[in-house]
């Protein structure tokens, strides 16, 4: 098996019961996110070999010594063109996919899972033929969430060379895939984003940007629609960062309190400067005493706000999007806290909460090739990043272009329908915005009897601290909104 390519890879050390984790591992700093079935578009589904292996490392691993249940499907998949048309990062034995990802930064505990992840799922495609008998090697830079180096690591991977890459399975962070949009679009390279903001699916700003699943912005609909009618509520507050993240998780629950007859108490959207003195936001919270709190932040920002509010006798039902909770937020001493008011919305299936193909796929992946990693949700983000990568390619394979333009072509054939096997709702990218986006989400129960603080992915009894209450799920409010243009526009 070829071996994976990383490069400007940052070792990172992983606590999982501190708060500083939690902060670099869920939340954007200032105005981003994190941070949810492997057939391929021609009927290839990775499985996994079955020699012995006790090495976890990104490079080298080996299988493990049990032998998954078969996925293989039953359809035959379709013969390839005899030549196939390529320019850039691809020669007749590798196919090379980017990552920009922050292995060193706010994010990076996080964002090393999702990469380790990624990792797995590619050698076991390898081990299976990788992509049109090419092996796929991962090029992984270190954007240490930081917009410049970012940007110098894109041009960097989009060299017109063989050491370029054809596309990117990941870009981590809001401003820093807008800050490469035009520059995508320049070069037809396709990148799926590490960032769920309702402008990728703008044509104006994300051409190029496949974003997967649903936006902050109809997460917020779905959620806080969930969250009113199971509390029945009549008042909500709503606070958050200032930017994409923040601000476009603000104007989803604005329009979702609007049509549920909500009355906002207090309008904290783009009011939590993260770093600063959340005393302000804290007593504005209290004094409203809202039913419900709508949070667009980061774990360690939510563990401030709602510890310090709890602390002062508020006790609404608290939920937000997704980046806003981490799972070991219950390992601290607002466990119980989370346990009796935290709903947690999010875009996926999470880690062994469905009886579906792509979660025995993933399962068994990661515990073949990285038992001993830590257990986490954020591998079904890799997963389907991987998924979604995977299909495109043997997209343009089949249709004898692996350019890039090739496979920006792929990506938005109206024939291709990425199936992500139940993990998540399947998508296309064709077409109108208001045709293909996803308006579905999910809602999970907070259960610390279901937290497993220092659990791996080969413990069975192994627990995120999760139950499905709903989903996928779309709310009248998303189901029913004319998707024209991001519902947060930055200003200028």
């Amino acid at each position: 098996m070829k071996k994976l390519t990383t490069r400007k890879w940052v070792k990172v050390a992983v606590p999982f019961v501190t708060l500083a984790l939690v902060a670099a591992a869920c939340g954007g700093d200032d105005d981003d996110d994190a941070a949810s079935d492997t057939t391929g578009a021609t009927g290839t589904t990775p499985s996994v070999e079955t020699t012995p292996s006790s090495d976890t490392e990104p490079e080298g691993t080996e299988p493990a010594d049990t032998e998954p249940a078969d996925t293989e499907p039953a359809d035959t998949e379709p013969a390839e063109p005899t030549e196939i048309a390529t320019d850039f990062g691809v020669t007749d034995d590798t196919i090379r996919i980017g990552l920009n990802a922050d292995l060193s930064g706010i994010f990076a505990p996080l964002v090393t899972q999702i990469v380790d992840g990624q990792e797995a799922y590619w050698e076991i495609v390898n081990e299976n033929g990788g992509i049109a008998g090419r092996q796929v090697e991962l090029v992984v830079l270190d954007n240490g969430y930081d917009v410049p180096t970012h940007l110098e690591n894109y041009e960097e991977m989009a060299a017109e060379s063989a050491d370029g890459v054809l596309m990117f399975s990941q870009s981590t962070g809001s401003p820093h895939t807008a800050a490469t949009a035009e520059a995508l679009l320049a070069d037809d390279l396709l990148a799926i984003p590490l960032s769920w903001y309702s402008g990728w699916a703008d044509p104006a700003i994300g051409e190029n940007v496949l974003e997967l699943y649903t936006s902050y912005c109809y997460e917020s609909m779905n959620g806080l629609t969930y969250l009113a009618g199971a509390n029945d509520a009549s008042t909500v507050a709503i606070i958050g960062f200032p930017g994409e993240y923040g601000q476009d998780g603000a104007a989803g629950a604005k329009l979702a309190a609007e049509a549920l007859g909500l009355e906002v108490v207090y309008d904290g959207e783009g009011a939590v400067v993260p770093g600063s003195d959340q005393t302000p936001v804290i007593t504005e919270l209290v004094n409203a005493q809202p039913d419900l709190v709508w949070a667009t932040v980061n774990p360690t920002t939510l563990a401030e706000i709602m510890g310090g509010a709890y602390a002062q006798g508020l006790r609404a039902q608290w939920s937000g999007n997704s980046p806003t909770y981490n799972f070991q937020l219950l390992a601290t001493d607002l466990g119980p806290a989370l346990d009796e008011l935290y709903t947690h919305s999010t875009y996926t299936q999470l880690w062994n909460s469905a009886d579906v193909p792509g979660m025995t796929e993933m399962v068994e992946g990661m515990r073949a090739k990285r038992p001993t990693a830590p257990v986490s949700d954020v591998y079904i983000v890799a997963w389907t990043e991987g998924y979604a990568t995977q299909q495109i390619l043997e997209k343009a394979a089949a249709n004898g272009d692996l350019t890039r333009a090739g496979v920006v072509a792929a990506a938005k054939d109206p024939d291709l329908e990425i199936d992500f096997k139940g993990l998540s709702p399947n998508q296309t990218f064709s077409g109108d915005p208001n045709d293909y986006i996803v308006r579905e989400s999910y809602m999970y129960d907070v259960d610390m009897t279901k937290f497993t603080p220092a659990g791996t992915v080969s413990d069975d009894d192994a627990g995120t601290g999760f139950t499905l209450l709903e989903g996928p799920f779309v709310s009248d409010t998303a189901a029913n909104h004319d998707f024209q243009q991001a519902c947060y526009v930055p200003e200028g």
